[in-house]
């Protein structure tokens, strides 16, 4: 029988635990992006992306809307009527985004009727926020100037800023707390009126707005209804602004005035 040849194998003497970590982090290595700072002085938000913030206080551009100011801030209920470009949005937007920023107010309710001027969009696609969003970018604009759009958003998340339609403010309690603007009233009916007004509580400020002669409504609106019944109430005030108020551009004022000539 054969015997075996043993045959006598030259091993490697094995490398030790720390020679093979050393050996495999020999390999390159990619460098890290570079970070750049733009401004070494600059505060955390004021970098190049932020958007544009007004932080300065609400001046009045014409001496109606200082009085339309005023009657906001001594009012529990306020109805600002007049033709478009005249700042009864604007005014009443910075003064609910100055109250909720300086903590007077927790919350900011904005609302208005679902109703298309002169056509019909059918049914819009996403949620009931998505769908009423259209109806209030407006306002979304004026409180991105005044408070900032991460605000803005942050407050939105939160339900400290509220937009719906008009048709879900039933049931609701507009509280002390509260600043509630409901806009392009001139296409409620004077149903939607009762119920919205009836929704106002202790010390909370409401500012209605609206042109009563541009309704998009058939029949009387619950505007002018409303105005007419409520004008003589000692918490209401009625401001009414003239073609002459227009502030948004000297070629709005002379449209509204080609329009409206007798």
């Amino acid at each position: 029988m054969a015997k075996r040849s043993r045959v006598k194998r030259c091993n490697k003497p094995p490398r030790d635990k720390e020679d093979r970590r050393t050996v495999r982090h020999h390999k390159p290595r990619k460098e890290s992006a570079q970070i750049v700072e733009l401004n070494a002085h600059s505060r955390p938000s004021d970098t190049a992306y932020s958007p544009w913030q007004d932080k300065s206080p609400l001046k009045a551009r014409t001496p109606a809307q200082q009085r339309y100011i005023n009657a906001i801030e001594t009012h529990n209920l306020t109805f600002g009527l007049g033709p478009a470009g005249t700042g009864k949005s604007y005014c009443a937007g910075a003064l609910a985004a100055q109250a909720l920023d300086s903590g007077r107010i927790e919350r900011i309710i904005l609302t208005r009727p679902a109703v298309e001027a002169g056509e019909s969009l059918g049914f819009l696609p996403g949620s009931l926020d998505e769908k009423f969003a259209a109806y209030i970018d407006a306002f979304r604009d004026i409180l991105n100037e005044r408070l900032g759009a991460g605000t803005v958003n942050y407050c939105i998340r939160h339900g400290r800023i509220v937009a719906a339609p008009l048709a879900y403010m039933r049931g609701r309690t507009f509280g002390q707390d509260t600043f509630v603007i409901l806009d392009e009233a001139q296409n409620t009916s004077a149903a939607q009126m009762k119920m919205f007004l009836t929704r106002i509580g202790e010390d909370c400020r409401v500012v209605v707005n609206g042109d009563i002669y541009q309704s998009d409504i058939r029949g009387p609106n619950g505007l002018a209804d409303a105005v007419e019944r409520l004008g003589v109430l000692p918490q209401v005030h009625v401001h009414e602004f003239e073609r002459e108020d227009i502030v948004r551009s000297g070629l709005v004022r002379d449209i509204v005035d080609r329009y409206e000539a007798v």
